[in-house]
């Protein structure tokens, strides 16, 4: 299972900047993947950006530039800076993770982890981003 919390929302003015933080938990070695999505009301849930080694980084069309992702893997964080806002990017912002189930045992080598299980993904808390104009 992976635990992840969001921190860093907050109400700004139109063409503000805003750095939003992830902590993860858990079975952080199996992450493969993980993003920002956002929802704002009475619309879909949508992704914001992506990043995984096997895809790489990923933003979202209306990004156009102005967000950046990044992950500390030392210590398990998930970060996006998002600059020159807009009140379209008012939202709940949400960070996702794809991972599998940690293992651990012994092996010729010593202590092992391994990743198993089907694919499965978690979701934190939210947090809000306000823009106002």
């Amino acid at each position: 299972q992976v635990l992840l919390v969001e921190t860093g929302g907050g109400l700004v003015q139109s063409g503000d900047s805003l750095s939003l933080s992830c902590a993860a938990s858990g079975d952080t070695p199996c992450i493969s993947g993980m993003s920002w999505y956002r929802q704002a009301p009475g619309k879909e849930r949508e992704m914001v950006a992506h990043m995984s080694n096997s895809r790489g980084i990923i933003y979202a069309d209306f990004v156009k530039g102005r967000f950046d992702i990044s992950r500390d893997h030392a210590k398990n964080m998930l970060y996006l800076q998002m600059n020159r806002l807009e009140s379209e990017d008012t939202a709940v912002y949400y960070c996702h993770a794809d991972h599998r189930k940690l293992g651990r045992g012994s092996g010729s080598a010593g202590s092992e982890t391994i990743c198993y299980g089907p694919p499965d993904a978690s979701w934190g808390q939210g947090t809000q981003v306000t823009v106002s104009s």
